[in-house]
């Protein structure tokens, strides 16, 4: 129950922290807005607090804010039509628009940033994993510790792998037998090489019965300050934004669909990580309020990159405005675009709860 309210609460945080992207900027541009609402559908809850109504609605799925003339045919009282959303400058629009995705940006970069420093960068070199360290190999081996060779043999993990499973019981192979003979095991360990005879078990319990010595791995970390965790953070996301963008611009090839997930698999998959870790958790709420911020920047309504792109195209018109009923159309576009990549990822969602791989974080 608690990792399914931590999911449900990151989820609000990340809606309420947008939304107030775009509240803040409005106000500090000089715009009226209306109401600031976590959730659709008739408020559960509501108080007005000045010239603005703010409320919790009771369809948990997003949040808005309404500030005045953002419809262009909207009747706006004289009082406050100087103040109205299409009666300000293009680049008071655009930052109002911009400041939701960019406060999702930010918040992902924070995030990513702060899980750098406080854990260090993973690197490319497996180590013995302090989570899955047990006999024999807990006899012997340390976190850490790096594997060198096993009688001999150098290579990947998988490589290791096969030469521990050419150690055989004397008899019969059944689960939990030892190996007539140890493995020579060469780790490296704070600088230096040490070595270990340990004698492998016979392992019938994960699917691939083998002889095993009882240790997992893991990336080694290595640690990082403030600047290189930063720039390891802007890369990181970049990365993430290029295979974002790049899988949906390829939603007409049936393996990149299956890519997709809903609101159901990235509610699970949140949860999951919560029950799993607190840093598996951070991280993978970043990634969600990266992918946030991306998909906003569509540049189709009633997306924020609609709302800009529109912006610019007055811009370029020398000032003067896009007709209501273009925008309407585009609109109209967008939205089919828009149920469209929500319909398959549902689609996708529901076939994962069929197979039982809804959420899966590979585990």
């Amino acid at each position: 129950m608690i990792p399914i309210l931590l999911a449900f609460l990151g989820f609000c945080a990340l809606i309420i922290l947008h939304e107030a992207g775009h509240f803040t900027a409005a106000k500090l541009v000089g715009m009226r807005v209306e109401k600031f609402s976590l959730f659709f559908g008739r408020p559960l809850a509501k108080v007005q607090r000045g010239e603005t109504e703010y409320a919790i609605g009771w369809i948990p799925a997003g949040g808005y804010v309404r500030i005045t003339g953002m419809n262009p045919t909207e009747e706006i009282p004289p009082e406050v039509e100087d103040r109205a959303y299409y009666r300000m400058p293009v680049w008071k629009r655009i930052v109002v628009i911009a400041a939701g995705p960019a406060v999702n940006v930010v918040i992902a970069f924070l995030i990513i940033w702060a899980l750098l420093l406080a854990n260090g960068q993973a690197t490319d070199q497996p180590v013995v994993s302090k989570q899955d360290l047990g006999q024999p190999a807990a006899q012997f081996l340390q976190p850490n510790d790096r594997i060198i060779s096993v009688d001999g043999v150098r290579g990947d993990p998988t490589a290791i792998a096969r030469q521990v499973a050419t150690h055989r019981c004397a008899g019969r192979q059944v689960n939990g037998c030892t190996a007539a003979t140890a493995a020579t095991v060469v780790v490296e360990r704070n600088g230096r090489l040490q070595t270990f005879q340990i004698t492998p078990r016979y392992d019938a319990t994960r699917g691939i019965e083998r002889a095993r010595l009882g240790f997992s791995y893991e990336n080694a970390t290595r640690t990082v300050g403030p600047v290189d965790a930063a720039g390891v953070s802007v890369t990181g996301m970049w990365d993430v934004a290029r295979r974002t963008v790049s899988t949906f611009g390829k939603l007409f090839e049936a393996r990149e669909r299956k890519q997709l997930s809903g609101v159901v698999g990235t509610s699970e998959t949140l949860r999951q990580s919560f029950e799993f870790s607190t840093t598996l958790a951070l991280y993978v709420l970043a990634l969600i309020s990266l992918s946030l911020a991306i998909i906003n920047l569509f540049p189709f309504l009633p997306l924020d990159g609609g709302h800009i792109f529109w912006a610019l195209v007055e811009k370029l018109r020398g000032g003067r405005p896009v007709p209501f009923s273009i925008m309407e159309k585009a609109g109209a576009v967008g939205f089919v675009l828009v149920i469209m990549l929500f319909l398959i990822g549902l689609s996708n969602d529901i076939g994962r709860i069929g197979d039982g791989t809804l959420g899966d974080i590979g585990r």
